[in-house]
């Protein structure tokens, strides 16, 4: 891993310990007795082909930190809807300084929810698309060699498309055990093919601070793609050797930059 942020050896433990405690009212974000500010918020949106489910191994590690959490549940029909539905838990379920973490098409979708949010303070992307205002991901992902993905999708008569569940584990979380992968792939969440040609609205990261994990093994979106997309947008970037699934197969790692882009929100 290079460029990565400093390992919390205790972190796990300290989850553990303290995930029995941890208020679950939202934080409104005022000065504590002590005068220190209570931690941003932080929203989790998945991507396709999974559910809120993936952020597990996340969620107890920032709620040991005291940062309140909502893991957003997408529909998969569209980008337009899935970002309104985004827009809307942020609007609604959070108050305060929120920091909007995306997975896997989840980037797509919260670079459109973030735009012009006020309490929206940063963005961090995890093996994600991030999209520029007008692009198609579908144009975006053709850019590069096709990630071996792309040959075991399988569209229902909806026009959804699912992995072929023999293939799953191989290209999309070849890094997680097979019992987990097994799991994995009997609960994804199949998205409508015609995402890939919907254009993306005004991009949150043109004005707000990004974070990007790379995932350098990654079998969905091609890792020059991800250094394409975190280059542009100017983010804060580590590459660790993850399957596209890195919430479930790196979940510390993945929680160590979102507890780096929160900092924003704690100075501020």
């Amino acid at each position: 891993m290079r460029n990565t942020f400093g390992r919390q050896a205790d972190l796990a433990q300290e989850a553990e310990d303290n995930i029995m405690n941890t208020d679950q009212t939202p934080p409104q974000h005022a000065q504590s007795d002590e005068g220190a500010p209570q931690p941003p918020n932080v929203l989790l949106v998945h991507g396709a082909w999974a559910d809120s489910s993936s952020w597990g191994g996340v969620i107890p590690l920032l709620r040991a930190r005291g940062h309140h959490v909502v893991a957003a549940q997408l529909v998969l029909n569209s980008l337009a809807d899935d970002v309104a539905h985004t827009r809307q838990v942020l609007a609604d379920r959070l108050q305060g300084p929120t920091v909007l973490v995306g997975h896997s098409y989840g980037g797509a979708v919260i670079s459109g929810a973030a735009a012009g949010q006020p309490n929206a303070i940063a963005l961090v992307y995890a093996s994600a698309f991030a999209p520029d205002e007008g692009e198609l991901l579908g144009e975006l992902s053709g850019r590069y060699p096709a990630a071996p993905l792309g040959e075991h999708l399988q569209p229902d008569s909806r026009g959804k498309l699912w992995i072929d569940p023999t293939a799953f584990a191989d290209v999309f979380c070849q890094d997680v055990d097979a019992t987990q992968a097994g799991i994995m792939a009997a609960v994804q969440g199949p998205l409508a093919g015609a995402i890939f040609g919907e254009p993306a609205g005004p991009a949150a990261w043109r004005t707000l601070p990004s974070w990007y994990f790379v995932s350098t093994e990654d079998r969905a979106i091609p890792p020059d793609l991800a250094r394409f997309m975190a280059g542009r947008m100017g983010a804060s970037t580590i590459e660790v050797a993850s399957s596209h699934a890195s919430p479930v197969s790196h979940p510390r790692e993945i929680a160590e930059l979102i507890f780096a882009a929160a900092q924003i929100g704690v100075r501020a």
